[in-house]
């Protein structure tokens, strides 16, 4: 399985992330999600499901940044347009990410189950996008936890991939 996500040498576009013009944040978050590329899904597989995380967000907030994370994608999707985490152009459910945890407290689903984009504080960072293809469709509600997939996903992923992207400061 594959997955891609368009760059500039590794650079995610800007207006997927904190560089994002004004109409294009929600409460200063870039809330603009960026198209997706799906290539060589296993057979067998009943639905996707993926995370895009920042690992570089530990030494600043103590905890690896969620900033966008969704299951129960149809096992056919090969493309997810540009903003489909707002326009709803893809079935599937969105979890919580990292705004709807206790360091931020954002209470707005409109923000919290949602995509938002990297917004690097200190220096630039390296955002992981990991999709599983999974052999069920998962029992999970909109503004699901992180570790509820995890739980949910457990004994059922049939494979993964994975891309790296640079949120610059």
């Amino acid at each position: 399985m594959k997955v891609s996500i368009p760059t500039e040498n590794g650079v995610l576009a800007a207006k997927y992330a904190k560089q994002a013009a004004p109409e294009l944040q929600l409460k200063g978050h870039p809330i603009v999600s960026f198209p997706i590329h799906i290539e060589d899904v296993p057979a067998g597989a009943k639905s996707l499901a993926f995370v895009f995380y920042d690992d570089d967000a530990i030494p600043v907030s103590g905890f690896t940044w969620i900033h966008w994370t969704a299951a129960n994608l149809p096992v056919e999707t090969t493309d997810i347009p540009e903003n489909a985490s707002r326009l709803g152009s893809i079935s599937m459910v969105q979890g919580n990410n990292s705004t709807a945890g206790g360091y931020v407290g954002e209470t707005d689903p409109t923000l919290t189950q949602h995509y938002v984009g990297p917004y690097p504080p200190n220096k630039d960072h390296d955002y992981t996008f990991k999709l599983y293809a999974l052999d069920t469709e998962l029992d999970l509600k909109p503004g699901y936890w992180l570790n509820d997939f995890y739980k949910a996903s457990q004994g059922h992923v049939l494979t993964t991939a994975k891309t790296v992207v640079i949120g610059k400061k």
